[in-house]
């Protein structure tokens, strides 16, 4: 994996190409490559950045034509070497083949190949794919993909190419993310909607074990069986705009301070504070269902797990509904216990989370009813869920997500007090928690006008390479969040936890001048939150506390104090996490990083 894009048309498609991989950047990656059908097969391979590539293919001058692919890889089998970058490609009849995904029987059938005569030049799974594809080969590309991908255990997103037919294009998924953009008179194919929206207003989604031919004239769409298939096409939902970076340094600050509009889009018409409910066209069909559920398991990865913890003190403390938090990659290997009237949440930016997708799998087949929480319009979540609840954020291009957290924690709270509202929360009590919903998104406002002062906070302490991160109840996800957040771009040790668990243990950790961020906004907890600062100030610490607008009783404690305007407590998560966001994304800055390309992240993980 990362990222692919392939081209097919009347133009040259080697600079379509280069600008594809470059939208496709920040989905974080360490090599790239490209291949061009002219006369001949022409490839091009080298590490690290698209710049990199772009020299050479401009150097030779050779990479002309209008069919061709190229990559950007992150690495699983294989190190970062130029050999083990794609295209990979079978000498024998010139075919060359991007992948994102992991062949899990590659082992075997490198072995049957080396028999038949193979010599291969790299570590990775990709190549053993290419190779059988060049065994079976006959003189007709479409079949060789069916025939070979008809002997492959995995998930796979692919693009091929041969030089003995440089009228066609063969694309095939299953498990990763593959979209044909349908231009004029040509056809740009890519893992992400980015990639093509330049180029293309409509779109073909692979679904899985798909097949694809595509020429110059059209497409073919069948099963690996070669059944032929009828495609859907729809309108691509992104815009150009969307994806730009306009007046920002980095997509993550860009990211950050679109959070009040990006939540404005997620409540609009969600809220109808008159009849004091929540409407979520998403899961009408299932309401029956989803109010009478006796457990909700919520399932997810890193920053979407955070969000799902939030949610899992949602529906307990709103709706009085049994709540589990899962972390997707675990569930599916545990036997889980999945009774009647359960209903699974599965959160993801993407909607292409592997570990996240196969939980939910899980989950379905033992009868759950599953809902998706996601971002991306059509992905597999949102297409494999009996229904969902679609974000709405716009795209967000930074690895270390930001928008989507929030979006994440709106769209659960939505679906809290949805389950709430039926159950036993009168009409009043929704229509003022929907009022102090609606005003969240002018207090992110206020604590991005403050940004400055963050900033000035931040930089104090770049140099020390141990934080903790403290919180308790709603706010003891948001530490885990922070303290990610900080881990993901700025490459500082950082742990997030709940403050009363740091007696336990990791209180041994604090040393003088140690940053300790306390999440210290008004609650039910509040007083043991303080007691817990008094813990660390006493043994060197420095305290940094998120604290609630007018509390001045915390400066007692606090080495520096970032406030937050107030809310009720179960809304807080969508303010005391902004601070947070923005002291990561400034350490990043000011220790010199790629903020939206954090080292050896991948901003949608495909593979398990």
């Amino acid at each position: 994996m990362c990222g692919i894009v392939a081209y097919i048309g009347n133009r040259e498609a080697t600079p379509i190409l280069l600008e594809g991989l470059k939208r496709l950047e920040y989905r974080g990656y360490d090599s790239a490559g490209l291949a061009v059908v002219n006369g001949g097969l022409k490839v091009c391979r080298a590490v690290g950045r698209v710049s990199v590539l772009e020299e050479r293919v401009e150097g030779d001058g050779g990479f002309t034509g209008t069919l061709g692919l190229a990559h950007t890889r992150w690495a699983t089998h294989g190190s970062v070497t130029e050999a083990n970058a794609h295209p990979h490609h079978d000498e024998r009849n010139g075919i060359a083949l991007v992948h994102n995904g992991i062949i899990e029987n590659y082992a075997a059938l490198k072995t049957y190949l080396q028999e038949r005569g193979h010599v291969f030049k790299s570590e990775t799974d990709t190549e053993v794919l290419t190779r059988l594809i060049g065994e079976l080969y006959d003189g007709d590309l479409e079949s060789a993909v069916q025939a070979a991908l008809r002997e492959v255990t995995g998930a796979y997103a692919i693009a091929v190419i041969c030089e003995r037919e440089p009228d066609s294009l063969v694309v095939a998924r299953k498990g990763s993310p593959l979209i044909v953009g349908i231009g004029s008179d040509e056809y740009i194919i890519a893992s992400d909607p980015s990639a093509i929206v330049a180029h293309a207003a409509q779109a073909l989604t692979l679904e899985d074990y798909n097949v694809v031919k595509v020429t110059r004239e059209g497409f073919r769409s069948s099963t690996l069986d070669n059944i032929p298939l009828t495609p859907k096409v729809q309108q691509l939902e992104l815009d150009l705009e969307q994806i730009e970076l306009g007046s920002y340094s980095h997509y993550m600050q860009k990211e950050i301070f679109e959070q009040p509009n990006a939540l404005r889009n997620t409540l609009r018409g969600r809220l109808d504070r008159a009849e004091g409910r929540v409407v979520l066209g998403g899961v009408s069909a299932f309401a029956k269902e989803i109010v009478k559920a006796r457990r909700f398991i919520l399932t997810a990865q890193g920053t979407a797990l955070h969000s799902a913890m939030i949610g899992e003190y949602l529906l307990e403390d709103l709706a009085k509904v049994p709540t589990e938090c899962e972390y997707a990659s675990e569930f599916r290997y545990r036997n889980p216990i999945i009774e009647d009237g359960t209903v699974v949440v599965a959160v993801s930016q993407s909607g292409e989370t592997a570990d996240t997708l196969s939980a939910l799998h899980e989950a379905h087949e033992r009868g759950a009813l599953a809902l998706g929480v996601v971002n991306v319009v059509g992905s597999t979540i949102a297409r494999e869920t009996d229904a969902g609840i679609y974000l709405r954020v716009g795209p967000e291009i930074g690895v270390a997500s930001t928008k989507a957290f929030t979006g994440q924690v709106a769209v659960l709270t939505l679906l809290a007090m949805f389950v709430a509202r039926r159950r036993f929360m009168s009409p009043d009590d929704c229509a003022d928690l929907i009022r102090e919903l609606e005003a969240i998104p002018g207090k992110i406002e206020t604590i991005l006008a403050g940004a400055e002062r963050i900033r000035e906070v931040t930089e104090k302490h770049i140099e020390r390479e141990n934080w903790l991160f403290l919180g308790r109840g709603y706010n003891y996800p948001v530490a885990m969040e922070g303290a990610l957040k900080l881990k993901e771009i700025s490459y500082i040790h950082a742990e997030g936890m709940p403050a009363a668990e740091m007696k336990h243990g990791p209180i041994a950790l604090i040393n003088d001048g140690m940053p300790a961020v306390f999440l210290a906004n008004r609650g039910r907890q509040y007083d043991k939150v303080m007691s817990n600062i008094s813990e660390v100030k006493s043994r060197g610490g420095h305290i940094i506390a998120v604290a609630t607008e007018g509390d001045q009783n915390i400066r007692s404690l606090a080495d520096d104090v970032l406030y937050v305007p107030e809310c009720p407590e179960c809304l807080s998560p969508m303010l005391t996490v902004v601070p947070l966001q923005l002291m990561a994304y400034y350490a990043a800055v000011a220790r010199g990083h790629d903020v939206d390309k954090p080292r050896n992240l991948a901003k949608s993980v495909t593979v398990e």
